[in-house]
């Protein structure tokens, strides 16, 4: 049989009976992707470094200051099943493009910004474009590679660039804040730049085949509202009080929206959200997965970082460094995970990494007031760069096997929706219990940490349960 390479002819059906065919692009595509990615991993990485310089420069109080970090999560956040739907209703490269566009731009205003409240008000703009962006060059490499180790590859390269961002932003930040946090803030326009050029020339255009299908306007606005309440509630939850009327508010209305939005699907033509796309057991496997998995690394970066610069007393730029071996092992092996992913299975690859990055943060139990870095922290890196490598690449495909290409962008919206707020949840919980620990032992510059790492245990635990839900045809394939 005749092997096909990238720019092959790729012919499918999808289940609704539509004929799908169309050259597969290529590696340079691919790296426009990537690159994106990339991007936006470092803009999320790289910011937290800068704020105590930003705060000094700007005059900043320290509850508006952590607002430079959540206003880009609101943004990201909620809108990310609006930006998953637009991009398949209007196009995925029209969408990936105005994002990328959208996102330079702002990341300037950001750096120029005179006062904290306009910077504030760019990261949330950011945010928002991050929310369009991330579903529509996921849903491009999901239609663009067929399903089987050549979509595995592509998303492994994907996922490896966004961890070599991630860290990289770690990195970079805190050498450029040497500078100045204004460059911190400016770093992504160069690659966005970049992103945009190349995309206007290797991205596949659009089809315009068939009628376009008109948005589902109320469940765009139920749907958005709900989930900017959410990721504002447990934002702010910490800081305000979990029990305060403030709080208590605003995930009520949140939860009001999320029914009424359930009520508007049920009866919507043309939904947003298919309740479908809820009750598949393969999506709701990885969605929960995903939001158990990334909750508990946001959480563990955290307290890591905690550990790190409060009891070792180690430098931010030194604290950055520590990640550096997570990023090196998960861009080095992703590719590869994602290969393995669709030849054995993606619940079995998940399962495999689930049980290691339980394993490397049940490895930080171990850290004490002197710790060296080579015999404690450096296992835990590494084992859950392994992890990381492993689960990444095999959630994204598992999410979106046998999907219809024209939900493509749905189905990549959930799972980061899940992912988000999973991170803002597992981490308010995370918060909650080592501040408790702090305060009942205030001599203990440990105390808290142990609770703490059990939550994170025990959430990778529950995240390794919810793979039961993800089911395989022969050969592999999440169903």
């Amino acid at each position: 049989m005749r092997k096909h390479s990238d720019s092959a002819l790729v012919a499918r059906t999808d289940p609704h009976g539509y004929a799908q065919g169309s050259p597969a692009p290529g590696s340079p595509a691919l790296l426009v992707l990537c690159a994106a990615h990339f991007m936006d991993a470092i803009d999320l990485s790289d910011v937290g470094v800068a704020l105590p310089a930003i705060q000094r420069d700007l005059g900043m109080a320290s509850g508006s200051l952590q607002w430079v970090v959540s206003a880009y999560a609101l943004g990201y956040g909620g809108f990310l099943l609006l930006g998953g739907r637009v991009a398949d209703l209007f196009g995925r490269r029209r969408a990936f493009l105005t994002a990328v566009a959208v996102f330079g731009v702002v990341s300037v205003l950001g750096a120029l910004a005179p006062t904290g409240g306009l910077l504030v008000a760019a990261r949330l703009v950011k945010g928002m474009a991050a929310g369009f962006l991330a579903p529509a060059a996921l849903s491009l490499i999901t239609t663009g590679w067929p399903e089987g180790p050549r979509r595995g590859r592509a998303l492994g390269w994907y996922a490896t660039a966004g961890a070599c961002g991630f860290v990289g932003g770690l990195v970079l930040g805190g050498v450029l804040t040497e500078a100045s946090w204004r460059l911190v803030l400016a770093l992504p326009v160069p690659i966005a730049v970049a992103a945009l050029l190349a995309g206007l020339r290797l991205l596949p255009a659009d089809s315009r085949g068939g009628a376009r299908e008109k948005l589902d306007v109320p469940g765009a606005l139920t749907a958005t509202g709900a989930l900017v309440l959410l990721v504002y509630a447990l934002t702010r939850a910490p800081s305000h009080g979990w029990l305060s009327p403030g709080t208590l508010v605003l995930l009520c209305a949140a939860v009001c929206l999320l029914v009424l939005f359930l009520r508007v699907e049920a009866r919507a033509h043309r939904p947003l959200v298919p309740l479908s796309f809820l009750t598949r057991r393969a999506s709701a496997g990885a969605n929960l997965t995903i939001f158990a998995m990334w909750g508990a690394y946001t959480s563990f970066a955290f307290l890591a970082t905690l550990y790190l610069q409060n009891v070792l007393g180690w430098t931010p730029l030194q604290t950055a460094g520590a990640f550096v071996p997570l990023g090196l092992v998960n861009g080095a092996l992703a590719p590869f995970a994602g290969r393995i992913a669709a030849r054995l299975g993606t619940r079995r690859v998940i399962a495999a990494g689930m049980l290691l990055l339980a394993l490397s943060y049940a490895l930080f139990f171990r850290i004490g007031p002197g710790s060296p870095f080579l015999t404690v922290i450096l296992p835990v890196m590494a084992v859950n760069g392994i992890g990381t490598a492993a689960t990444f690449p095999a959630l994204n495909m598992s999410a979106v096997a046998d999907v219809p290409d024209r939900d493509q962008g749905l189905a990549g919206a959930l799972l980061n929706t899940f992912m988000q707020i999973g991170g803002a949840v597992v981490l308010a919980l995370v918060t909650a219990v080592v501040d408790a620990g702090q305060r009942t032992h205030p001599g203990d510059p440990l105390a808290g940490y142990g609770p703490g790492t059990a939550v994170i245990v025990a959430t990778v635990l529950a995240g390794l349960g919810a793979t039961v839900l993800i089911r395989h045809r022969p050969g592999g394939r999440a169903r």
